[in-house]
């Protein structure tokens, strides 16, 4: 059987609310888009790392450290649009949404979400999740959570915590015995639904959560979510980034 052709895309957005030119913030002497790069290209599964960006000073960026990028539209809604646009112009079979704001995230995660589309011809999109250990980011709407069904598919993403403990008025205190799991944001495609996708508009779960695979949901197709035991920290903040930070300074410590 001939090998799958599977393509990384870091999704890299100049505007950001909270973190302006998030993907150009220095982490330790190196860009945030050129940490996540770096993490990607390590992936064994990945024939090659595309960044998907709407902002010539990213693509020099991404040029300046030997990078893949490619220019995509402005006013492209998602960073799954993004996946897609770049399935337009490349050769591939399955698209793997690399999150641009997670410099953190293994490779191993990355390699474990798409052998669940690998391994599995009917699974068409996919993602991780990992059991929430605290009360506090159980309750953070910042984290958000999925349920899944038995055989190991979504059911429902919110940033409530699901499902509801009837009767327990803290989530900070639910009983150990309960398993909740925040999402991880990575996202496995094959290429015909990323067709599918593009075509798409918003949906209402969507736009009341704010969470774009809500859209994938909606319309019906199953997605499948994968256990992990690696965790990930977004950077949406100044204190994150200070976090992430930290933590890279005390890895490179460890690699001297």
């Amino acid at each position: 059987m001939a090998q799958v052709r599977v393509i990384g895309v870091i999704p890299s957005r100049y505007g950001s609310q909270r973190l302006p030119a998030k993907p150009l913030l220095d982490l330790g002497g190196k860009t945030m888009v050129e940490r996540v790069y770096r993490r990607a290209s390590q992936c064994r599964l990945f024939e090659r790392v595309i960044v998907a960006t709407d902002d010539e000073r990213i693509v020099r960026a991404v040029e300046g450290f030997g990078g893949e990028v490619l220019m995509t539209p402005a006013d492209l809604a998602s960073g799954t649009d993004r996946v897609a646009e770049v399935a337009r112009f490349s050769q591939g079979e399955i698209f793997v949404n690399v999150q641009g704001d997670e410099p953190l995230m293994e490779p191993r995660m990355m390699e474990q979400a798409v052998r669940l589309v690998l391994e599995d011809q009917a699974v068409s999109v996919a993602t991780l999740a990992k059991r929430i250990s605290t009360g506090e980011e159980l309750a953070n709407p910042g984290t958000v959570k999925v349920v899944m069904n038995s055989n190991g598919f979504a059911l429902y993403f919110s940033r409530s915590p699901i499902p509801h403990l009837r009767g327990e008025s803290d989530v900070r205190r639910w009983p150990e015995s309960h398993a909740y799991y925040k999402h991880i944001g990575i996202y496995v495609f094959r290429r015909e639904f990323l067709e599918v996708y593009s075509s798409l508009g918003e949906s209402p779960l969507e736009r009341a959560e704010r969470l774009e695979q809500l859209r994938i949901l909606e319309q019906g197709t199953p997605i499948k979510v994968g256990i992990t035991e690696f965790d990930s920290i977004p950077v949406d903040t100044p204190e994150d980034a200070e976090k992430v930070r930290t933590i890279l300074a005390r890895l490179e410590e460890g690699r001297s």
